[in-house]
């Protein structure tokens, strides 16, 4: 019995490392594949929506997609068998990707139209981080996070002067060009050029006749590069003001017991549950 249950707990401790990390051989071989599996999977929906290629070719694409959904289900499966505490892995953000990304293909037998939710596969690439080691970045972003949040009350009150601008100039331009047969028909159909003008989108649906409408669009226009600029350099400011970065672990360590990620690279325990990580 007791070599039953180590036999057990070796080939759980194997499927782990191999579905869970990325450290080892025959789990960056995993993941690569499952990469490729999803990218298999995307362009074969995104053929099928194309009527020419799927008038030729539905049946080739229909039975890909069925047997990438399947092995999709096996992984599925597998994930939920390699850890001690299923519903740590079932309800993490990677876990309901993973099963949102799984179901719509069976759900098309029964529901019309839900098969084009398989493109939600698309969020499983965000594992390409875990294989190649690009967590590095996530120390850059983290700074990033706390500037924008540094200057949350700074960007709010600039924006709250650029709405009133906003108002206030395509105000002046209803009362500009209101008379004309320019567009601007009313003052919220001139608050939205004026939006569009100020962010330097310029979609020409709309635009002045007046010399006098010239000559505030121009103002304004001009005035759009430095409104874009001010926010940048709020940002940038609290950027700096956050200091030299901290170190960062590069490893690909999940917990088999609670599915915890971001371990530091000489840990031994889950700084979450305790349970002794697999090396």
């Amino acid at each position: 019995m007791e070599k039953q249950k180590t036999t057990e707990k070796n080939w759980k401790t194997k499927l782990h490392e191999i579905i869970y990390e990325a450290d080892t051989p025959a789990g960056k071989l995993f993941d690569v594949l499952l990469l490729i599996l999803i990218l298999v999977s995307i362009f074969a929906v995104m053929f099928e929506s194309i009527e020419e290629i799927d008038n030729k070719y539905h049946v080739l694409l229909n039975t890909v997609e069925w047997i990438v959904t399947i092995l999709f289900t096996l992984e599925y499966i597998a994930r939920i068998i390699s850890v001690k505490k299923p519903s740590q892995y079932i309800f993490s953000f990677y876990g309901v990707v993973d099963l949102l990304s799984t179901i719509p293909k069976y759900l098309a037998l029964i529901f019309a139209g839900t098969h084009a939710l398989v493109a939600l596969r698309a969020l499983r690439l965000l594992r390409i981080f875990r294989i190649l080691k690009l967590v590095q970045l996530l120390g850059a972003s983290n700074s990033l996070v706390k500037a924008l949040k540094a200057s949350r009350a700074k960007i709010s009150v600039f924006l709250f002067v650029v709405i009133i601008l906003a108002v206030i100039l395509g105000t002046v331009m209803y009362l500009v060009e209101g008379n004309s047969d320019s567009g601007f028909t009313s003052i919220p159909t001139s608050i939205y050029w004026t939006i569009v003008t100020l962010t330097t989108v310029g979609y020409g649906d709309i635009a002045p006749v007046t010399a006098l409408g010239q000559l505030i669009a121009s103002i304004i226009m001009i005035l759009g590069y430095g409104i874009i600029a001010i926010p940048t350099g709020i940002v940038s400011a609290e950027y700096v003001n956050q200091g030299k970065e901290e170190h960062i672990d590069i490893n690909t360590q999940s917990c088999p017991s609670c599915s915890a990620e971001s371990h530091h690279d000489n840990a031994d325990f889950c700084y979450d549950c305790g349970h002794k990580l697999n090396h």
